[in-house]
This record gives structure tokens, sequence and C-alpha cells, in this order.
């Protein structure tokens, strides 16, 4: 993908595309962060599953599908948000805090708690660890939805298991 494509895609001079996003980092990651803003508008991801499990799987389904739908975009977003400088932290940062929040979101149905932001900042790890090694070549889109999941119900069993014994110790 090249700046001078993306400019013309979108109709505008590549000057004027480089004066809002000095690398195309900077314009994956900001469609990545337009992407994770359509997906919390799609749906409330919160309701409509009795437990945080079950809201995360109806998510992390819709989540799978999305970039297996187009393993090249997957790819670059991934490479972009992972090798991103310093010069786009700010794109990043609000990238992670908008995936952060839905995830949280959808993990307590409503406002989340510092805990629930804690464990979605985890589980962004998580999807952002095995996303390079599915851009790397080095997992199967399989074997990445896989691990996420594996990944991602062992760190909530653990959770609910503190949480628990937070109650009763």
């Amino acid at each position: 993908m090249q700046m001078r494509v993306i400019a013309e895609r979108v109709g505008i001079a590549v000057g004027t595309l480089y004066r809002y996003f000095p690398a195309k980092t900077h314009v994956l990651v900001a469609a990545l962060t337009r992407e994770f803003h359509r997906l919390d508008e799609a749906g409330d991801w919160g309701v409509g599953a009795s437990t945080p499990v079950e809201r995360l799987e109806r998510l992390t389904a819709q989540l799978h599908q999305r970039w297996q739908c187009d393993p090249l975009l997957t790819e670059a977003m991934t490479r972009a948000f992972a090798v991103a400088d310093a010069r786009a932290a700010a794109e990043l940062d609000r990238a992670a805090a908008v995936i952060q929040t839905l995830l949280a979101r959808t993990l307590s149905g409503g406002e989340p708690a510092p805990t629930d932001l804690h464990i979605a900042g985890l589980i962004s790890d998580i999807w952002l660890a095995n996303l390079v090694a599915f851009s790397g070549h080095r997992a199967s889109a399989a074997d990445t939805r896989d691990r996420i999941d594996r990944a991602t119900r062992r760190l909530l069993s653990r959770a609910e298991e503190t949480e628990v014994a937070k109650r009763y110790f």
C-alpha cells in the first residue's frame, strides 16, 4: 500500500494526505481506530448474554470474522500498530483506548470498573501478540483464533477465581 494510492482512492493530493498523516503507519492506525469505533457502534455488545464470557464470545466472534475477511488489511494494520514509532503515539493511544473500552464495557455489561479496564487491556494485548504472529506467517488463522480464545478464557477464569477468593478471604 502506497500513500499515492491512498490519496487517489480518497480523491485528494498526496501532499494533503501527508499534511494529516506524516506516514503510512499513521493512516493505518487511524483506520484501525475508525474500525474499532464502527464495531462499537454496530452493536451493544454489553447486553443480550447473561455472563461476561458469553458477551465477550459474541464480540470476539465478530472480531475474528472481520480480521479473517481481509487478511492483507489485517496484516498491514497489525504491523502498523506493532511497529509505529513515537510520532504515532497519540494515534496508537486512541486506538488502544477505543478497543480497551469496548472490551471492558462488554465484560461489565455496562459502565466498566477499573478491573474491567485492566482485564480488557490484557485481552487486547493477547489479540495484538497473536495477530503479530499471524501477520508474520508464524500462525494460521485457525491457530491464531484458537490461541486468542484459549488465552482469553484462561484469563477470565483466573480473574473470576481471584474475585471469588477476595470475597471469602
